[in-house]
């Protein structure tokens, strides 16, 4: 091997929180530099989460992602010319990087007026098992299960 692995960083918890996951989550969110409004949009957005739902905005948030996390994905692989979509197990970063970035796309995507409204109806929607990025979670799986066959193709 000539060149080193990256160095893992290591990001600070978010001020208001003190959690790391909700930190890496404003800063999949940040967008153009503007940490700070990326901020007010995820808290803007706990504010909603309670105002609807009478629980915590942090519970509601971490709830949705368990429910979106990835366990089993396809990647693709090059066996003698052939290439296979083979099933493999999600490692935990890469679990949550992929329901961060589900979570704010399908948010985007969303009808309401305000990124924070938006945000906060995908959230509520995912920790209720509902909403396009459970859709997308569940497609992800089903797509594992249909190639189970390559399976032996992992190493």
């Amino acid at each position: 091997m000539r060149k080193k692995r990256a160095e893992k960083r290591y990001v600070k918890p978010d001020p208001k929180y003190n959690d790391v996951v909700v930190s890496k989550f404003i800063n999949s969110l940040t967008y153009d530099g503007k940490k700070s409004t990326a901020r007010n949009i995820l808290y803007r957005a706990f504010e909603v989460i309670e105002e609807r739902t009478k629980k915590p905005g942090i519970e509601v948030f971490k709830k949705a992602l368990a429910n979106v996390s990835p366990i089993i994905e396809v990647r693709s692989r090059r066996v003698g010319g052939a290439t296979y979509q083979v099933p493999m197990e999600v490692r935990y970063e890469r679990r949550n990087a992929l329901a961060f970035r589900w979570i704010k796309d399908y948010s985007r995507s969303r009808g309401e007026k305000s990124m924070s409204a938006k945000l906060a109806s995908e959230l509520i929607a995912a920790s209720n098992n509902e909403g396009n990025s459970i859709k997308k979670k569940e497609d992800t799986h089903k797509m594992a299960e249909a190639n189970k066959a390559f399976a032996h193709f992992k190493w």
